[in-house]
């Protein structure tokens, strides 16, 4: 048996070249821990963040206001730009219209021959392709909104007011009335509705009865 020496211990084997401390385990600091100054320097920088999405978002949100206004204006400027040509145009076929009467005349007459009968016809191909139409045909009904009577008659034959003779025709350019057609009407005579509806009502009680008495 070994004695032991009073008032020693036995310590553990410590390398040599250790120090008593590293021989120490190190107490373990707390996992997801953060140095303070780390901290506010992350807390500056979400802030910042923050910021610049939100100008981000102001600055796309004033883009698109401006794009939207932009796409608006260059409607006005195309919807703008076809109605003054439209307008153009109808100025233009307005003033040619006394020319058109004219050709029309010559042609009832039998005077559009020759030279000037193809000059007349090209001119008119070309305010048709312009986009003039004329209109106006005896028997339609007469239009306020584009027919202007300027002789008035009663005829039997008709059963509402119509349109009996085409004095001048008529010229649309689109949706656009130029001329209106002067035309002349004529209305039914006065009474003859009247005989007219008395007809058809012993027509119908006629047919019912099984046809006039015989005999």
């Amino acid at each position: 048996m070994t004695e032991e020496t009073p008032g020693f211990e036995e310590k553990p084997d410590v390398p040599s070249g250790a120090t008593p401390d590293d021989a120490e385990p190190k107490a373990a600091s707390p996992e997801g821990a953060v140095p303070g100054g780390d901290a506010a320097q992350i807390a500056g920088l979400t802030a910042q963040l923050d910021q610049t999405r939100k100008a981000l978002e102001e600055r796309t949100g004033d883009l698109q206001r401006l794009q939207a206004e932009f796409q608006n204006y260059r409607r006005r400027v195309e919807r703008d730009r076809i109605t003054v040509k439209e307008i153009a145009i109808a100025n233009l076929l307005t003033e040619l219209l006394p020319v058109l009467d004219d050709i029309g005349r010559a042609r009832d007459h039998g005077e559009l021959v020759g030279g000037f009968k193809s000059v007349a016809e090209s001119l008119e191909t070309v305010a048709a392709k312009m986009g003039l139409q004329q209109f106006g045909k005896e028997g339609e009904p007469f239009d306020p909104t584009i027919h202007e009577a300027l002789m008035h008659s009663y005829a039997p034959d008709v059963t509402e007011t119509t349109c009996v003779a085409i004095l001048q025709p008529g010229y649309r350019f689109g949706e656009r009335t130029i001329r209106p057609a002067r035309v002349a009407v004529a209305e039914p005579q006065p009474g003859a509705q009247t005989v007219k509806a008395e007809e058809a009502t012993e027509a119908a009680d006629d047919k019912e009865s099984g046809g006039p008495d015989e005999g």
